[in-house]
């Protein structure tokens, strides 16, 4: 049995993520046994940029996931270049825990614009509407979360309800098809899952 340690930033990512993995296992692997543990949550800018708070967690994620598990850091890319700043972060992680699987997926821009990839899927649910148009880019809007407020009836998307449930519903297809940073997820995991 594969355990996973994961690392996020936000309080949303903490209840959201656990529901996002067992679903991509269920989806890509379903013949693995794996154990999704509660997420540590970090401040981003800690994390990165203080070496002893990264070194600190990945320790922990390390002793969590155990010798034969996985430690999935999973933050927002913001207006960094995905690619290279979880080349840089892998690094340094492999630097401190290298006796453990690592993988570093940096959602471009943020969580929440998996949703956006996934929003026809999402439509009707928790007073969602999903008017986008046909070839709408998700991962470009700097603000998601306000993109996604804007459409729900209550004028508001909450980070620490609306995360988790979206989670849950969003087509995993749809996704993978528009969000490149989601494919980079769903690519780890099947690596990881062949180990």
């Amino acid at each position: 049995m594969t355990v996973i340690a994961s690392i996020v930033e936000g309080d949303g990512e903490v209840a959201a993520l656990p529901i996002l993995l067992r679903r991509v296992g269920a989806w890509q692997s379903p013949d693995k046994n794996f154990n999704v543990l509660p997420p540590i949550r970090v401040r981003r800018d800690r994390f990165l940029n203080r070496d002893d708070e990264f070194r600190r967690m990945l320790l922990l994620a390390a002793a969590k996931c155990g010798e034969s598990g996985w430690i999935l850091v999973l933050l927002d890319a913001d207006d960094d270049c995905p690619s290279e700043l979880g080349a840089q972060v892998l690094e340094r992680a492999h630097g401190i825990v290298p006796h453990r699987r690592v993988s570093v997926v940096l959602a471009k821009r943020e969580y929440e614009a998996w949703f956006l990839a996934s929003a026809e899927s999402l439509h009707g649910h928790r007073g969602f509407v999903f008017d986008f148009p046909q070839h709408f880019d998700a991962e470009r809007p700097r603000d998601a979360k306000g993109w996604l407020g804007e459409r729900m009836a209550s004028g508001t998307y909450r980070e620490t309800t609306d995360q988790p449930a979206f989670s849950a519903l969003m087509d995993l297809q749809q996704t993978i098809e528009g969000s490149r940073s989601f494919r980079k997820l769903c690519s780890e995991w099947s690596k990881q899952m062949m180990l």
